[in-house]
Parts: C-alpha cells; sequence; structure tokens
C-alpha cells in the first residue's frame, strides 16, 4: 500500500492510498471516529473523478495528519505481537 499527501490545511489533511487493503484502512477509521478531536472522517473508496482512494480528516483543534499517525499506532499497537 502506498500513501501520498494530496491536500493539508491548518485542521484537515486528504490522503491518497494505492493499493489499498480495506483490512488495514478500516479499523484506522474507527480509531479516527472514536478519537473526540476529529469532526469529520471520510473514506471514498470509489468515485468516478479519482483512480484512488481518498480519506479525509478534520479535527476540532490540532493537526489532523498527527490524529491520523495516532490512530494508525494505536491500530499497529493492537495488532502487534509482543
Amino acid at each position: 500500500m502506498q500513501t501520498y499527501l494530496i491536500e493539508k490545511s491548518k485542521n484537515s489533511v486528504k490522503l491518497g492510498f494505492k493499493e489499498i487493503n480495506l483490512t488495514l484502512i478500516t479499523p484506522i477509521l474507527k480509531a479516527l471516529d472514536d478519537d473526540d478531536d476529529v469532526i469529520i472522517v471520510r473514506y471514498i473508496d470509489k468515485h468516478p473523478e479519482l483512480q484512488d482512494r481518498v480519506l479525509y480528516v478534520e479535527t476540532k483543534k490540532g493537526d489532523a495528519m498527527k490524529a491520523v499517525q495516532k490512530a494508525a499506532e494505536s491500530v499497529s499497537g493492537y495488532y502487534t505481537i509482543n
């Protein structure tokens, strides 16, 4: 899976994904949805004008990219064997 930045503002981020596996993104979406600082989480799976999948995250305050990173680390920690 390849991830790239499409757009970033003060409190929002739009990320693109090539060859994404929904098994990986679904728990991250859930973690973002559970984050009290996150206002909007949108995942665009298929769109006639888009080739890749897109994740859009907007926060009340703080950096949206950090919210995505925090969600990914949370999911990673859950699935990591110690």
